[in-house]
């Protein structure tokens, strides 16, 4: 029961004014990452589709679903908004456990905080960082007791509870339950089967969302949980390092929206156009070696949003074409145009040794370009972008990736107005005016 009580102090225990400053500007720069991939989320075909199942089946007006201001119980907000964070793929991940933390974290925070009174910035950052830490330890975990690799929900659920659970203030006791419930509840989806044929539930994220937060009304009014999985680590320091190492400064983050294996050879195509100034037409042939997870990613022409993000050959065509890749590519019309389709069949996906000895601590791929004209160009061993393996983003560069999300949603004012208020958000008195700003027409 050792590893227990060490997560369930620190839950309790930790405290916004004891975090190191890095650690406290990180829970920042999260905020801002993860609310813009909700934000940005909500433009797609499934969080339109389950915005309207979470008013009908989740009735009540407890908290908020984001971008259309719509109100339900906690459980439906955390549903809602749990699938538009993940729905454009172009969250925040942590290499080691091969998911998102962040998107299974802030929806439940979200509906959590607006049902618990008093909440203030500081009370909220803090229940962030807390989940962060919770939740990467649980998936470690998982991944070490299981042999499938599950999605993020199957862990990312207790780190939910964990966070909701710190936001309701439960009793040492009432937490273990919570924190149990979450985890024999969460979904245990096998996540390669989602990537070889794409689904809208994806990394099992929004249905995680929705069992953090029933999981911790359901243990503060009494139900029962199992104990814990944090007594089931092999490895003692992921949970005696809580509290003195911060995984939270470890995240990756996405500048496209698509699966983080297909990065690399994202930026590696790019990274030779513009060395060698290059247009998309002098491209004979695309080859990517890559590790074979990278390589099982769907390589067909997408029919929907989904098969678009799971997919290798799209992103890296869509890139060439239009420098980008995000709402504007992996949602309709753009991701159905023939130029993108033309572009995708010049592309080989080849895997290899050399990238798969590295996975999952580094997903490396390498990109060669053969021109028309028989030159033959290589970016080089790339790594995604925006890693521990790579160059983190400066906080300019998460600013301006925000903006690029959410000023087509919201407004330019509205979209300027959240990264101040994010930027000095341990400032705040309650959740008011970040929700306010979240929705269209207020």
């Amino acid at each position: 029961m050792e590893h227990n009580a060490n997560t369930l102090n620190f839950i309790m225990e930790t405290d916004w004014v004891q975090l190191p400053d890095n650690v406290q500007h990180q829970a920042k720069r999260c905020l801002m990452d993860a609310l813009g991939a909700i934000i940005a989320g909500h433009q797609t075909p499934v969080a339109d589709m389950m915005n309207s199942l979470a008013e009908e089946m989740f009735k009540g007006d407890n908290a908020t679903i984001l971008v259309k201001g719509s109100k339900t119980s906690a459980s439906g907000a955390a549903l809602a908004n749990g699938f538009a964070n993940n729905a454009l793929d172009i969250d925040d991940g942590y290499r080691n456990i091969k998911g998102h933390p962040g998107a299974c974290i802030l929806p439940v925070a979200l509906a959590a905080g607006q049902i618990t009174p008093g909440i203030t910035g500081q009370n909220f950052l803090t229940a962030l960082v807390v989940g962060y830490e919770v939740a990467i330890r649980a998936g470690l975990i998982r991944h070490a007791t299981y042999e499938t690799y599950h999605s993020s929900g199957s862990w990312g659920a207790i780190g939910g509870a964990a966070a909701a659970g710190k936001l309701f203030g439960l009793t040492r006791e009432k937490l273990c339950h919570a924190l149990g419930a979450a985890e024999y509840h969460a979904p245990i989806a096998p996540m390669m089967k989602c990537i070889e044929i794409p689904g809208m539930g994806k990394d099992s994220i929004g249905w995680g969302c929705m069992v953090a937060m029933m999981s911790v009304i359901m243990a503060d009014k009494g139900f029962t949980g199992i104990n814990p999985i944090f007594d089931d680590s092999p490895e003692e320091e992921w949970i005696n390092s809580l509290g003195r190492s911060y995984e939270i400064m470890n995240l990756y983050f996405k500048p496209y929206s698509a699966c983080r294996w297909a990065q690399p050879g994202v930026d590696g195509a790019l990274k030779i156009m513009a060395e060698h100034r290059l247009d998309y037409e002098d491209i004979e042939q695309i080859k990517v070696f890559t590790f074979e997870e990278s390589a099982a990613l769907n390589k067909g022409y997408p029919k929907n949003t989904e098969e678009a993000q799971y997919n290798i050959a799209f992103p890296i065509a869509a890139a060439l074409l239009d420098g980008e890749v995000g709402p504007g590519q992996v949602l309709a019309p753009r991701l159905f145009e023939k130029d993108i389709h033309r572009m995708m069949d010049k592309i080989r996906i080849i895997a290899q040794d050399r990238f798969q000895k590295e996975f999952p601590a580094k997903a490396e791929s390498e990109v060669e370009i053969t021109t028309i004209t028989g030159n033959i160009f290589s970016s080089g061993v790339m790594s995604a972008r925006w890693d521990p393996n790579s160059t983190f983003p400066t906080d300019l560069e998460l600013t301006n990736k925000f903006l690029w999300l959410v000023s087509p949603v919201l407004g330019k004012t509205k979209a300027e107005s959240l990264v101040n208020l994010i930027l000095d958000f341990d400032r705040e008195e309650n959740l008011d005016k970040m929700i306010n700003l979240c929705i269209i027409g207020k």
